[in-house]
């Protein structure tokens, strides 16, 4: 349960920005799911729902997603059904239940930097920036090596392209939090693997993508780079499984992963 001293809805990304840095305990408000699951007092909560950040479209090459979102928005839009092999509505689509969807936020998502994030993995394998009010536009990647520190997610830009992906996860039951998750992309050659929920947040494994792109694909390539995944990525343990298991995961699901990949059409 949280407590909010004063509730906020500013006129413009400018002053919710000056509203979120007047005091350390000033909060964005999103869906509030993550929120209702602690214990937090706020000083001020800020509304961004007159900002019109909930929004899919295309724009100059992008797919353009507004910071105000919901998963089952990413879910069910035709356009994330119709890119990258729906990697997207795939990735959200076992998040708890669809009443827990339509409250969660895709800025709060990528935001916070959860390491159990479904959403992050996933568009860790695509061309995705981050849009910050104060930080400005840059990689995804880029953006999860920051220190955390007060800003706004505007938007997130995703480039348009004939990328093929798939996402996968292992889960304890239908419901809960994944053990581990991966995504798999390739354009032309270039491949690039994720794993994430290690349980720290998602990371690419640039020394397995790499192998992918050396020789011709092959069962035993694809073998060596699952196993690769495994070995240059740190695994930790908490309730849901240990450092060893998700080790072992890791090898099997990036296989899989590569294997679908491999399998796709080009759009």
């Amino acid at each position: 349960m949280f407590t909010i001293t004063d509730l906020v809805q500013p006129e413009n990304l400018a002053e919710a920005y000056q509203i979120l840095t007047d005091k350390r305990n000033n909060t964005i408000l999103g869906g509030c799911a993550f929120l209702k699951m602690g214990k937090k007092q706020i000083n001020k909560g800020i509304d961004l729902t007159k900002l019109n950040l909930n929004y899919i479209r295309e724009q100059d090459g992008f797919i353009v997603i507004g910071a105000m979102t919901s998963l089952r928005e990413l879910e069910t839009h035709p356009l994330l059904k119709e890119n990258y092999n729906g990697i997207l509505p795939k990735s959200v689509r076992d998040i708890i239940g669809v009443q827990f969807r339509n409250g969660v936020t895709v800025g709060a998502s990528i935001y916070s930097k959860y390491g159990f994030s479904d959403l992050i993995t996933a568009m860790l394998c695509l061309d995705t920036e981050v849009e910050l009010f104060k930080g400005g536009r840059m990689s995804l990647a880029d953006f999860l090596a920051r220190p955390l520190e007060k800003d706004l997610l505007v938007r997130l830009w995703i480039q348009k392209t004939v990328r093929q992906a798939t996402y996968l996860s292992f889960r304890s039951s239908a419901s809960d939090y994944a053990v581990l998750n991966v995504a798999v992309s390739k354009l032309d050659n270039h491949w690039t693997i994720v794993v994430g929920a290690r349980p720290s947040k998602a990371d690419i494994a640039f020394g397995a993508s790499e192998m992918l792109e050396q020789e011709e694909l092959t069962l035993e390539r694809i073998e060596e780079a699952a196993q690769r995944a495994s070995e240059e990525l740190s695994f930790g343990t908490n309730t849901r499984g240990t450092a060893v298991y998700r080790k072992a995961l890791c090898k099997t699901l990036v296989k899989r992963g590569i294997m679908e990949v491999a399998a796709c059409k080009s759009n």
